[in-house]
């Protein structure tokens, strides 16, 4: 019997993506601690724009705060913001939780800082003006990967980048499945489909969800972007080393409601069970995924497949009533015992 994920380990609700009143988001760390602990997270990265922040003074027996910080680059030197324009965001997360280096520093990005600021940070890598492009983005992953941290693409849609140019990126620990904040835009921001060309390309990358919040609507308003999307980690231990090595490992899953309780296989066999949803799927890599529906009106809670001899991978993905995906990564043959 091999797990997938095992109903035996312990799963610890994270958001990845977040930004405070260090840069563009309404709530400070403390209040971004409080209201996500108080609705059963146990792991925040708050990322704010170009601010490598080291938040371990938020940690507690129950809470760690993973450093990151959220680093952009634009099609035009200046920095400028252009509503019809391509660019690319990353989110970098330090492998060591005192890391504060800015990769790649350019003066133009970090406009959420003082001058006297800018000039204390550790900055790494090439500090000339940073250019889209597929060669300067690789570049850039690569320099922040060889100066400790892993990198996440976030929101390809809000993105606008072109299919061809997220599959020529290199480099990537993993992809936002889904954005909360973009999604609430026009409910585009879930990408199953470009994760799923992303594998069929050979790209061995893992999928989660994030809010993305910035907190400026009030709660009780639609547009309210927290507890959206989140990602369910699986670490040997409750420790910023364990977390992060669960996250280079790819031991998380993407979710925007529905939970998974087991996923193990034997042989070419596939078991799945969850919460209560009304689809179940597994992605091969075919046109045809196996999948099971619940009747109408109703839920299922479980589904059993067999997986054939030609598929390239499996991932597995539910929906639940409200059309809340959640959505494994992706398991190659070298993973699995078929």
């Amino acid at each position: 019997m091999l797990y997938i994920i095992s109903p035996e380990k312990k799963q610890y609700k994270a958001n990845l993506h977040c930004h405070s009143t260090l840069s563009d988001g309404k709530k400070t760390p403390e209040e971004l601690k409080k209201m996500y602990k108080e609705k059963g997270y146990s792991i925040l990265s708050i990322t704010d724009h170009e601010i490598p922040k080291n938040h371990s003074e938020l940690n507690d027996g129950q809470f760690i705060a993973i450093t990151g910080y959220e680093a952009y680059i634009r099609n035009n030197k200046e920095c400028r913001y252009d509503v019809y324009g391509k660019e690319i965001h990353i989110n970098l997360f330090a492998r060591n939780p005192e890391n504060e280096s800015i990769v790649c520093y350019n003066p133009n990005y970090c406009k959420y800082i003082t001058d006297k600021e800018k000039e204390q940070y550790d900055k790494v890598g090439s500090q000339k003006n940073r250019e889209y492009s597929i060669e300067y983005i690789n570049d850039f992953v690569k320099t922040a990967k060889e100066n400790g941290y892993i990198a996440a693409y976030n929101h390809p849609w809000w993105s606008f980048e072109d299919e061809a140019d997220i599959l020529a990126y290199d480099g990537f620990f993993s992809m936002e499945i889904c954005n909360y904040s973009a999604y609430l835009i026009g409910r585009l921001e879930y990408s199953g489909a470009l994760y799923d060309k992303m594998l069929l390309n050979g790209k061995h990358i893992f999928c989660h969800g994030s809010d993305d919040n910035h907190n400026a609507a009030c709660e009780d308003s639609r547009e309210y972007d927290s507890f959206g999307a989140f990602t369910m980690i699986m670490p040997e231990e409750f420790n910023y080393n364990s977390v992060f090595n669960a996250l280079e490992k790819g031991e998380f899953y993407s979710s925007m409601g529905p939970l998974f309780k087991e996923i193990s296989m034997e042989g070419n066999k596939i078991h799945i069970e969850c919460s209560d949803v009304i689809q179940i799927n597994v992605f091969t890599g075919s046109k045809s995924p196996k999948r099971k529906y619940s009747p109408v009106g109703e839920t299922i809670t479980s589904a059993d497949f067999e997986i054939d001899d030609r598929a390239k991978y499996v991932r597995v993905s539910v929906m639940d009533e409200y059309g809340r995906h959640a959505d494994t990564r992706a398991f190659f043959r070298n993973e699995l015992e078929f």
